[in-house]
């Protein structure tokens, strides 16, 4: 038995795809800008299959039913999809395009005879669901498109500053000690060394976030001599702010670079939010269990309320707003103890000061990707 309802949407899928685009186009902010709002035929899609859906000449068997929802999901992602490209759609506003559509449909279908109960129930739930993939998919796409931004833009910024880099290690060589020129230099190649950090920290992250695993290669470490070559490259930037307190060699395995990050971000850190002019103190000790590096500064304490968002990516305490960074440091060094099966703690209170403890374990590691 054929579907009045159905027939009357066959018949009309041009005018409702006319009202709809017109409304549209005065109600949707983003859509005023677009020379055309039926891309790809996503829409004219969608009307068909809701004639399907309507339709009582169609059994509706499960398997058909099933099919029939795979092929809405498709074309509710593939609107989604179509949105995403344009950077003045929002989800809001992809919703509110499906909220007309239902209004349009509902003010077509109805112009001849209402619509029974089980009609009306089709087209909401129909397109609750379109709204709901379409909504998704363009999260999904508007979050690759920004990943991929995000790398391609990492990776073309690290030549420049390669050669940058190069250029004053250089210049640098020209110069004796005592000569005014030597500080600046030092401090250029400094800042470009921070630069190429927050850039990595900002690759990485966007990884991570992306669920990429970052490879690590472990070898056999001297956490001591580490702590060393750290303190070293910091005391150009800050001059005599850092103290060793060590029992001697500890040897592990590690991934060098990264856990070199890890210490780098958070001795950082600790300059930063520290008091200034006072020492920063790297401890190393080892357990039966466990290995530790204690980075402790003195100066005001982080508040307990804070100190459950410092490893969060882009989130800063109100203490940190002020201060340059992408606020991935914390984060991506969490990340990365992580990977060395460790983990890290805080101690931060009135009066003693803040102390992060990277805890590592004492005995041979189980060398795995993270992510």
């Amino acid at each position: 038995m054929s579907n009045p309802a159905s027939n009357r949407l066959q018949q009309n899928a041009k005018r409702i795809m006319q009202l709809w685009e017109e409304r549209a186009r005065d109600e949707v902010s983003a859509a005023i800008h677009q020379s055309s709002l039926v891309l790809q035929d996503s829409l004219p899609q969608y009307l068909n299959q809701l004639v399907n859906e309507l339709s009582t000449k169609i059994e509706r068997t499960p398997a058909r039913i099933n099919a029939d929802k795979v092929k809405s999901d498709r074309i509710g992602k593939q609107h989604g999809r179509e949105r995403a490209g344009y950077a003045d759609y929002s989800i809001t506003q992809i919703i509110f395009e499906y909220h007309i559509l239902r209004q349009v449909i509902f003010q077509v279908l109805e112009e001849e005879a209402p619509l029974d109960m089980r009609e009306r129930d089709v087209i909401i739930t129909s397109i609750e669901q379109a709204v709901n993939d379409a909504a998704t998919q363009f999260a999904q796409t508007l979050h690759d498109i920004q990943e991929l931004f995000m790398v391609t833009l990492t990776h073309d910024l690290r030549n420049p500053i390669n050669v940058v880099k190069m250029g004053t290690q250089l210049v640098l060589r020209r110069f004796e000690r005592g000569d005014t020129h030597l500080d600046v230099t030092v401090r250029m190649l400094s800042a470009i060394d921070r630069l190429d950090s927050m850039i990595q920290n900002l690759l990485d992250a966007s990884r991570l976030r992306a669920g990429l695993s970052l490879k690590l290669t472990f070898e056999d470490c001297d956490l001591e001599q580490l702590l060393q070559e750290v303190v070293e490259d910091l005391n150009f930037a800050y001059p005599d702010r850092f103290v060793i307190v060590s029992d001697g060699a500890i040897m592990t395995a590690c991934s060098r670079k990264e856990l070199r990050r890890v210490i780098e971000n958070i001795a950082t850190n600790a300059v930063k939010y520290g008091a200034p002019d006072t020492p920063i103190t790297l401890t190393l000790q080892q357990t039966a269990t466990a290995i530790s590096i204690t980075i402790h500064n003195k100066g005001t304490p982080i508040a307990p309320d804070a100190q459950s968002i410092l490893f969060q990516q882009f989130r800063r305490t109100s203490t940190a707003e002020e201060q340059t960074g992408w606020g991935l440091g914390l984060f991506l060094a969490k990340s990365l103890t992580e990977a060395h099966q460790g983990t890290i703690e805080v101690e931060s209170e009135e009066g003693k000061g803040t102390s992060f403890i990277v805890k590592l374990p004492a005995g041979p590691l189980e060398v795995v990707q993270f992510s």
